[in-house]
């Protein structure tokens, strides 16, 4: 981002705008990506034809080429969980010398000691930053735990550089993540006296809150199997029945999957890293015929999907924040935006504007209308205003208020944008509204909507 300031600024402007700060770390996120996704599978399977294979499931994924060009923290947690088993495969292939055949091998093994300290204090590294990234991150290297345990039991200076990089790495996690969520700690000193900001525990203790889960969507503990994993892998499942042999990567991808069936909140991308490990550890049919079939339905799927989660999935969020970015909000007569049924919006898209940003999530409508009604203010006391509302046009709640249905005496309904590329999948209910309903609603009303929501006072001329 450097970079990118200092070449913005050569240009004769000051600040670099939002919306090229996205691109540019979509950017950055296709590389990194395109590079260390490769690199880490390229050194995990060793056969040379395996390995084609496996690249080419990848890369040919739309998991690859939506979700890890993104800059979501799922898309990093894949990147560290692949190298972390790289780490791995490297410390387990390293060999006890045995001194059998005298100098010469115990030479070579000097330098394997080396390296396996060198992979040891890497995977400690990898291990605090995954976990401090996300708090799904260990169930993803569980079994690889296992097989590593004896290994560094008998090497204690593995062991002791592993803890030692997992040590400092955390420590520095806690430094920085404590001075960006404390804005009074201005010196390492009042750092170390202040409470400690440890990111993993809030994240776990969050999650393990059935109500703090409940304003995301519940679902029940055989989603990811049902829903998830066919979600991400489409045809790829059929090749389950292929695997060249049961791997540290595809029991790790399979233990996490259970594990993570055990929250109750659960998202297909969740499940990203398991995508590249399966990916890796599966071969093509046999059969011609069957292959060639297969390769048909795997082109078709994963072109439909990298166009409807590329494109049309939350596909408004970032158009809608950034054409909020560029408009006089004072004019507009607007101080605070309220984003309901949509991803988290980002903030720094804004530009600096000063309006308030508040997200609700999946609250229910009549909570969300509460909290909408209470920002607008009152008629009477002189404190009526105007505010944002961002939400799904196929939320039929809203019909009510917005001149869809009988409408409301209560608050006024301006829309000032909208956008049809736009499908909030998380509106899909099958079971309410049968196959037929929901299509209708979800994606013939598909499409992200700003309102400009004020009481309809006589004396309110906003």
């Amino acid at each position: 981002m450097l970079v990118l300031q200092w070449i913005w600024t050569e240009t004769g402007r000051e600040a670099v705008a939002p919306l090229l700060v996205y691109y540019a770390l979509r950017l950055l996120m296709f590389i990194l990506s395109f590079v260390l996704e490769d690199w880490a599978i390229h050194d995990l399977v060793r056969p040379p034809r395996e390995r084609r294979v496996a690249l080419l499931l990848v890369a040919s994924s739309y998991v690859t080429w939506t979700y890890q060009t993104h800059t979501f923290s799922n898309s990093i947690e894949t990147l560290v969980v692949l190298w972390s088993f790289v780490m791995i495969q490297r410390i387990l292939d390293n060999k006890v010398c045995t001194g059998v055949h005298g100098w010469e091998l115990c030479a070579i093994n000097k330098f394997q000691t080396r390296s396996s300290l060198l992979s040891s204090a890497v995977l400690g590294t990898l291990v605090a930053f995954g976990t401090f990234n996300r708090i799904t991150f260990p169930a993803f290297l569980l079994p690889s735990g296992v097989f590593l345990l004896p290994h560094v039991s008998r090497k204690p200076l593995s062991l002791l550089s592993l803890c030692s990089a997992g040590f400092i790495t955390s420590l520095l996690a806690i430094v920085v993540d404590t001075a960006f969520y404390d804005a009074s700690a201005d010196s390492l000193s009042h750092l170390l006296r202040t409470r400690p900001v440890i990111t993993p525990l809030n994240s776990l203790l969050y999650n393990t809150s059935t109500s703090n889960l409940s304003l995301h969507g519940l679902h029940p503990p055989y989603h990811h199997f049902v829903a998830s994993l066919p979600l991400l892998l489409g045809p790829a499942l059929f090749l389950l029945w292929y695997i060249r042999k049961l791997t540290l990567a595809i029991l790790s991808a399979l233990s996490a999957t259970l594990l993570l069936s055990l929250i109750p909140h659960q998202e297909p991308r969740f499940l990203l890293p398991a995508v590249p490990l399966i990916l890796s550890s599966v071969r093509l049919p046999h059969s011609r015929g069957l292959r060639r079939f297969w390769l048909a339905t795997w082109i078709l799927f994963n072109l439909g999907l990298g166009i409807l989660m590329g494109v049309y999935h939350q596909g408004g969020v970032i158009r809608a924040q950034s054409w909020l970015g560029q408009q006089n909000l004072h004019d507009l007569g607007v101080n605070e935006v309220f984003w309901w049924r949509t991803y988290s919006p980002s903030v720094w898209l804004l530009g600096g504007k000063e309006v308030v940003t508040t997200d609700l999530m999946g609250m229910k409508a009549d909570l969300m209308i509460e909290r909408v009604l209470d920002a607008a203010g009152k008629c009477g006391d002189g404190t009526p205003k105007s505010v944002g509302l961002v939400a799904p046009f196929s939320s039929i709640e809203l019909d009510g208020w917005t001149g869809h249905g009988h409408g409301s005496e209560h608050l006024l309904f301006e829309q000032v944008w909208k956008t049809t590329k736009h499908l909030n999948l998380d509106d899909i209910d099958f079971e309410e509204d049968g196959i037929r309903g929901t299509l209708e609603r979800v994606v013939g009303r598909r499409g992200l909507v700003i309102w400009k929501v004020s009481r309809p006072c006589r004396d309110n001329k906003s």
